[in-house]
């Protein structure tokens, strides 16, 4: 598949086409959406229907789109979810009255709410999903023969009720890929008494697996009905890392695994019980793939070891821009050369934003033409004057996105920060990279830590410590002067010089950012956790937010305490410290 080159400046014809495209689709959404609950009541837009009412027009509809244009970007102020937060409120009382929740947020009911991971606090955020004609689909994969991760998971159903007392709708509030799921599949929630009985169509897993709410259950099951399909041809995992859990866990239940498939005897794993019933339909003995499997063996020690698993392997589709790019150089050792791995996507709860554009790199995206992107500029003031229409975009800035949505947010700041990357040559859209989360920030020794500035370095010092599989920092402040500690698991032994490791990351981080003062800043500490401790990590998490396999992210600064405490406790051996409390030198 030939991609064409990102061009880095627009022409004339190209920017017409984009401003074209852009404001259409701004203008679809204003005129969908400026009528719904939260647009008409909150205080935030007040100055938008202001400005609309001073036409002198009692009915907005006859107002041209020039206008509305005009009106949103001169009107609409950044929003974040304190505007957001009292309106979706309603939604989350359990049972609903349909007048109270009709047309909240877009037109209609949502067909799911969807709830943030909650990386770097306790209290999640919620999202109401709509469905929309059209709608660009997630990447996952399709058919038999993915091996799909798929999670049915929700934490509340919304009961909705007609004004005749009848409930009409119910709404799974759960992760937005498990929305994905349902909406996908046709999998509604009131059918779920007869949808966990079915084989599926879209994964190879059946349906029942998507309910287990043990995350090690509910990866090693998945992977047990991959392992006995020798004709997998996709892997589809959320997240590189989480990519990582499977491949550790099926190491430590090989033997189990290929026991159950030879005898069709579910093993009696946690929580499986759950499920059990519905899944032995599903699952026969198949004693010639168990021969297969004890022929291959365990041996994750040799590259391409996925492959050798299943032969005709070919993609392995997960995110892996931003800190999930720290486990890309494990899993692509067990993939092997030949199978491509591709990215997922630029997308979270609150929107989609970005299709993959290159599928040989896995930090290119093309910014979705079906919301509408715009671009805050760092450098300016923290207001909707400094946002940057995307015909106005320079390559190589960085901007923090902010989108306006079919389902309902208006110049909602994501938080994210992207490069520009270059334009499409065909439509003149931006191709974006993702650089990481603006408010991962912290001062030390008088400069910015950024969320880049202490991946970059980690990965930076991998030749001296060990090949990272994934990592975490906190603000270390033992010493009484307050510095970074980086908490790491590792792939394989330390290397013979990992002692000095804390001493180059000091020399790394002051060389990422100039404003650092050397002498003022502190050595980081780094302490090695024991193996699988992520792993566990995600099980405890979701077992302390009620959220779903598979969508817990480990922040890259652990600022919340219980979160610390937890890993704190797993740490194997501390790097770089002498018994005087002296620092190796680099």
């Amino acid at each position: 598949m030939h991609v064409p080159r990102p061009v880095h400046a627009l022409s004339p014809d190209l920017v017409s086409v984009l401003k074209s495209s852009t404001e259409a689709t701004m203008v679809a959404i204003i005129k969908k959406n400026q009528y719904t609950r939260y647009f008409s009541e909150s205080p935030v837009f007040a100055d938008f229907h202001s400005a609309l009412r001073n036409f002198g027009r009692e009915d907005d509809r006859s107002i041209s789109d020039d206008i509305l244009l005009e009106t949103y970007r001169t009107m609409i102020p950044l929003t974040t979810y304190d505007s957001y937060e009292p309106f979706v409120a309603k939604l989350l009382t359990g049972t609903c009255q349909e007048d109270d929740i009709r047309d909240m947020f877009s037109s209609g009911l949502p067909h799911h709410i969807a709830v943030t991971s909650s990386t770097s606090s306790l209290k999640p955020k919620f999202y109401c999903k709509y469905q929309h004609p059209g709608a660009m689909r997630y990447p996952f994969g399709d058919g038999r023969q993915t091996f799909w991760t798929f999670s049915l998971h929700y934490r509340q159903l919304v009961k909705v009720q007609n004004c005749n007392g009848d409930i009409i709708s119910t709404i799974p509030v759960g992760t937005q890929s498990s929305g994905i799921f349902r909406a996908r599949s046709g999998l509604e929630v009131e059918n779920d008494h007869l949808n966990i009985k079915l084989a599926g169509e879209l994964a190879n897993s059946p349906v029942a697996v998507g309910f287990i709410s043990d995350y090690r259950t509910f990866m090693l099951t998945h992977t047990l009905f991959a392992l006995a399909n020798s004709k997998i041809e996709t892997i589809s995992i959320n997240f590189t890392t989480s990519v990582v859990d499977m491949i550790r866990f099926m190491e430590e239940e090989w033997d189990t695994l290929i026991t159950s498939i030879e005898t069709g005897e579910l093993p009696a794993w946690e929580r499986i019980q759950e499920v059990r019933e519905y899944l032995r339909p599903h699952f026969p003995p198949r004693p010639e793939r168990a021969t297969q499997l004890r022929a291959v063996g365990k041996a994750t020690d040799q590259p391409g070891w996925l492959v050798k698993i299943w032969p005709m392997l070919k993609t392995t589709i997960s995110i892996s821009s931003g800190v999930f790019s720290v486990a890309v150089p494990k899993v692509r050792f067990y993939l092997g050369p030949d199978v491509h791995l591709r990215s997922l996507g630029f997308g979270s709860s609150e929107a989609f934003v970005a299709a993959v554009y290159d599928p040989s790199d896995l930090n290119p995206f093309k910014v979705t033409s079906q919301e509408t992107i715009e671009y805050l500029d760092l450098d300016k003031e923290e207001k909707a004057s400094s946002i940057i229409p995307p015909w106005l975009v320079e390559v190589g800035k960085h901007y923090e996105i902010v989108c306006t949505t079919r389902d309902g947010l208006w110049r909602y700041r994501l938080g994210d920060i992207v490069e520009i990357a270059g334009f499409d040559p065909m439509d003149g859209t931006p191709i974006i990279r993702y650089c990481e989360r603006r408010n991962v920030i912290t001062w030390m020794a008088g400069g910015t830590l950024t969320e880049s500035h202490i991946t970059d370095a980690i990965l930076a010092v991998q030749d001296t410590l060990a090949p990272i599989i994934e990592f975490t920092a906190i603000i270390d402040s033992r010493s009484g002067v307050p510095t970074l500690g980086y908490l790491v698991e590792v792939h394989g032994e330390l290397h013979p010089e990992a002692a000095k490791a804390p001493m180059k990351l000091h020399n790394e981080l002051c060389r990422l950012n100039e404003e650092f003062e050397p002498r003022r800043m502190q050595v980081p500490t780094v302490r090695v956790l024991e193996p699988g401790t992520f792993g566990e990590y995600r099980q405890w998490r979701i077992e302390m937010t009620n959220s779903g396999s598979g969508q817990v992210k480990v922040p890259v600064l652990m600022s919340d305490n219980a979160a610390q405490e937890w890993i704190l406790a797993r740490v194997r051996r501390e790097l770089g410290v002498e018994s005087n409390g002296g620092v190796v030198q680099g």
